[in-house]
């Protein structure tokens, strides 16, 4: 997911969307533990997916627009 989709996303889509990635990255780590994760990099994506919703969501709060 690109920066601009998560910007043009309106405060409680983003909020969803957050909920969303950590319940994703949640069920990949378990499939990590026990052995069923084919492809590790997903877990990456999804790890940098949440790090910019976060990053969107901490700009509305600071009120810094780009």
């Amino acid at each position: 997911m690109e920066i601009k989709d998560i910007r043009a996303l309106t405060p409680q889509e983003l909020d969803a969307k957050i909920y969303e990635l950590k319940a994703q990255l949640f069920e990949l780590r378990r499939k990590k533990a026990v052995g069923n994760l084919e492809n590790g990099n997903v877990i990456r994506g999804v790890r940098k997916d949440l790090a910019k919703a976060e990053t969107v969501k901490r700009e509305r709060a600071l009120g810094i627009n780009k």
